[in-house]
């Protein structure tokens, strides 16, 4: 073997290759590594690629699982006290919601729903669910089927009242409406599509929708609005709060079907009616024979007037009680006795709890030739026309 000097005087054998010709030799191992990686991953790279994918998405629905598992573990208990309280809801009204059918010449005419509220068998329901019917029956949760009758009703409200002669009925009872607040839970029980005693729930979505909203016709209707699932067959069942208690009559939808927004009547407005036609069969209202709105901004700004004062009269009846007191279209009523007039459907309120006969103090605001001018005018409180004993046809 050749022999070199060494650096430290002594001799040392000479490798079989220089030092930079190792590193270029490692360098070659690591390259035919890498390729042979490679050309094995051409070989089956999409299956372990896929392998790959999957196990880690496996893993990580897995982990979740595990999380969510754990999570409704602890929330359970909580969970289960709110599907009790839904079960206790349907429980304590359902044996008092009934389904009203309307028998026609070729059958079945119409249906829908109502709740009794009195033992004695007085219903609440919709007018517009009896009106036209040449005969009634209801269908008791019980499976007794029942002819009624119609006490009287109300179509300001649009609320009737019917009644059947029956023995063992279970009563629910009237709620307050004005307690609930938006985001409370609401139940709607009723017969959707004829199908008997369902049950659905959601929450308080707005609260006195009157005429100012646009979706109200009537000058004494009010709603209560929710996201309750309401479908053709529910009008006259309740909406009950957490308590089981009647907070709304459910009556009116957006479109032919549930779109997501429902409305009940309050049961503070539908108990006061129904107590009134349960005694006279009708509702008696005071009268003044104009069409309320909302002030337009326009106007406000012609008569100077700050947001959220007075009512304007869009039309006077003819020979009415305000005709001649000599209101006229135009007019902003400001007051009617003590009342602040600041909405349409208030104001009709108002009015209709007047005494007939009675004088009443209006005072108004109109526009003159000299400019805006504030006078106060007296009105014989007439009746409503709506205020008529139910005549059974």
């Amino acid at each position: 073997m050749p022999l070199r000097p060494g650096s430290a005087g002594g001799t040392a054998p000479y490798p079989d290759a220089s030092p930079p010709n190792r590193g270029r030799l490692s360098m070659l191992v690591v390259l035919l590594s890498v390729l042979s990686v490679v050309g094995i991953a051409r070989m089956v790279g999409p299956d372990m690629v896929r392998t790959f994918y999957y196990n880690a998405a496996y893993g990580k629905l897995d982990a979740e699982v595990d999380v969510a598992t754990q999570g409704l573990e602890k929330l359970k208990p909580r969970l289960e006290d709110f599907s009790l309280a839904s079960r206790l809801v349907a429980k304590r009204v359902g044996p008092s919601v009934v389904s009203i059918h309307k028998p026609g010449f070729g059958g079945e005419e119409g249906q829908g729903s109502g709740v009794i509220v009195d033992p004695e068998g007085y219903i609440v329901t919709n007018l517009h669910v009896v009106i036209g019917a040449r005969g009634l029956h209801v269908r008791l949760t019980d499976g007794r089927t029942i002819d009624a009758t119609i006490v009287g009703v109300d179509e300001g409200t649009d609320l009737a009242v019917i009644k059947i002669d029956a023995e063992n009925l279970v009563a629910a009872q009237w709620g307050d409406s004005d307690a609930l607040d938006l985001g409370d839970l609401v139940w709607a029980v009723g017969s959707p599509f004829g199908l008997d005693s369902s049950i659905t729930f959601g929450i308080v979505s707005a609260k006195e929708r009157r005429s100012s909203s646009g979706m109200v016709r009537g000058a004494y209707q009010e709603y209560l609005q929710s996201d309750v699932a309401v479908n053709p067959g529910n009008s006259g069942g309740p909406l009950v709060g957490i308590d089981g208690k009647i907070v709304g009559i459910n009556s009116a939808i957006v479109g032919p079907s549930y779109r997501g927004i429902s409305f009940a009547i309050p049961s503070t407005i539908a108990r006061e009616q129904y107590e009134a036609i349960r005694k006279d069969g009708f509702v008696e209202r005071g009268y003044l024979g104009v069409q309320p709105e909302p002030v337009p901004t326009a106007v406000r700004r012609k008569f100077g007037m700050e947001d959220g004062r007075g009512v304007l009269v869009a039309q006077v009846v003819q020979d009415g009680p305000a005709e001649r007191a000599g209101l006229q279209p135009g007019d902003i009523i400001l007051t009617w006795n003590d009342h602040q007039a600041t909405d349409p459907t208030l104001l009709s309120r108002a009015i209709a709890a007047t005494e007939i006969g009675s004088t009443a103090r209006v005072e108004i605001r109109r526009i003159e030739r000299s400019g805006p001018v504030e006078a106060m005018v007296e009105v014989e409180v007439g009746r409503s026309p709506l205020s008529v004993p139910f005549t059974r046809r």
